[in-house]
């Protein structure tokens, strides 16, 4: 089967995912749509499966369409990469680094590695994806990242992980808010105060819902949203307070906001380097790795 899969029919069914489209699809690849449509049923066929469905507004990926995707990028890539030539991959001047990686430690770990890595193999391009820590810990397993920068609570027997950071949580509250300036904050002086949290489903606010229910803490969680820097954003309003990692805080230069630590039990996530057990990391990813512990390996993850 595999000496029958044709580059372009990946390629097309790649494009027509990303897009949603036959006719746009086409016109990228200066193919008609009946040629792009021949192509996308050659490979359905080849592989026995429906990879899209097609409806008169839009293409949509099917379920397996979905898990077949990742895959079809890194075969793509393989192949991009085999043609740059043996001597420039043996040399590092060619390839590309996939990093999936929670938002906040993206801004935190990756810009001072980046600057270094790229001054030392500046035709290697880094591609980052900045996403949850569920959906890093997918993109690792699949094999669409090379690699991943995650939380440990986020973990699957199918990867290895290496601490690189504890990253306590902080109350977050504007700098003219009345708990600012009390020495010692207690749980008890947030009880009546307005909590801005993150959706049920994130990793951050797990950890913080679990660990505040061992102890028979509750508080008032009035506002939820999606992201941390949302919860910020409302803090900066005026809105309430709310609790999060020390990380996705500002400078302490900043004119709005400040942070103030938090009583006993001390909540904190472990952030670190994410491997597949299955999958081999390329000789280009594992430059970009060495150089990331060398950077944050002796980081204090006690």
């Amino acid at each position: 089967m595999l000496h029958r899969l044709e580059f372009l029919d990946l390629q097309a069914f790649i494009l027509v995912a990303e897009l949603g489209s036959f006719h746009e699809a086409a016109q990228r690849l200066h193919l008609s749509q009946p040629a792009l449509s021949r192509r996308i049923q050659k490979l359905e066929e080849l592989l026995e499966i429906e990879l899209l469905e097609r409806t008169t507004r839009r293409t949509r990926l099917t379920p397996i369409g979905t898990d077949f995707l990742p895959r079809a990028r890194r075969m793509i890539e393989e192949y991009e990469s085999s043609i740059l030539g043996i001597r420039e991959l043996a040399t590092h001047q060619k390839g590309t680094v996939t990093i999936a990686c929670i938002p906040t430690a993206a801004f935190y770990f990756l810009p001072s590695v980046i600057r270094g890595f790229s001054e030392a193999w500046p035709g290697i391009r880094i591609r980052i994806l900045d996403v949850s820590a569920k959906e890093g810990l997918e993109k690792v397993i699949s094999g669409e990242a090379d690699f991943g920068i995650n939380m440990f609570s986020a973990q699957s027997p199918e990867v290895s992980f290496t601490p690189l950071l504890k990253d306590p949580f902080v109350l977050a509250l504007r700098s003219d808010h009345p708990l600012v300036d009390k020495p010692r904050i207690e749980w008890s002086d947030l009880e009546q105060v307005r909590l801005i949290t993150v959706s049920r489903d994130s990793g951050n606010r797990i950890l913080l819902d679990n660990t505040l229910s061992a102890e028979g803490i509750r508080l008032n969680s009035f506002y939820e949203v999606q992201h941390l820097s949302t919860s910020l954003g409302l803090v900066e309003s005026g809105l309430g307070v709310a609790i999060l990692p020390r990380m996705t805080m500002p400078g302490a230069d900043h004119d709005m906001l400040c942070a103030r630590e938090l009583p006993h039990p001390r909540i904190q996530r472990t952030i670190g380097l994410v491997r597949s057990n299955s999958h081999n990391i390329s000789s280009t990813a594992q430059l970009f790795i060495d150089m990331l512990l060398e950077r944050w390996g002796n980081s204090n993850c006690t």
